[in-house]
């Protein structure tokens, strides 16, 4: 039986991403992406949320640290491949969007991934890396993978973003 003794508990905290927003909209994607790595700009809720954060922005490149807890698990005793594809499909949309303009924004197409490991709370930390494959000025095609603690690469992923002129 499972008792209170054995609940656990997480709590986060966020700024309003509206806010945010009044000053990104005026900024190009790179530039956007830099501040958030650099401190500059709070993360975005689902970042605060699922526990990752950048720590490299290259003009068609991002690299994301994510620290996988049981707090991520599923019924089966593993990190749920929804973190690590909510992972993936954030690099691969950070990437294209150091590509960017002001005032221009993407939204995913859609997303392909291929798990090829288990994740624990002990694989931590993950890497996940985005970039660029094809830039254009309607889509842009992306991919990106995941690798934990060891090197080990746990997921792969593609994606093909809309680009949205005038957000």
């Amino acid at each position: 039986m499972i008792t209170d003794e054995h609940r656990r508990s997480q709590t986060f905290s966020w700024v309003d991403p509206a806010e945010v927003l009044k000053t990104t909209s005026t900024m190009s994607g790179l530039d956007a992406m830099r501040a958030l790595a650099n401190g500059e700009l709070p993360p975005p809720p689902i970042a605060a949320l699922m526990q990752f954060s950048p720590v490299l922005v290259e003009t068609g490149k991002v690299v994301f640290e994510c620290e996988p807890s049981e707090a991520h698990y599923n019924p089966i005793g593993m990190v749920h491949g929804g973190l690590v594809c909510t992972l993936l499909d954030t690099v691969l949309g950070c990437a294209a969007h150091t590509t960017l303009p002001a005032g221009t924004g993407y939204t995913s197409i859609d997303i392909n991934v291929s798990y090829q490991r288990p994740v624990h709370s002990h694989s931590g930390p993950l890497t996940a890396t985005g970039a660029v494959v094809k830039n254009g000025s309607r889509v842009i095609f992306t991919e990106g993978s995941v690798v934990d603690n060891t090197g080990r690469v746990v997921a792969t992923g593609t994606s093909s973003l809309l680009v949205i002129a005038g957000k």
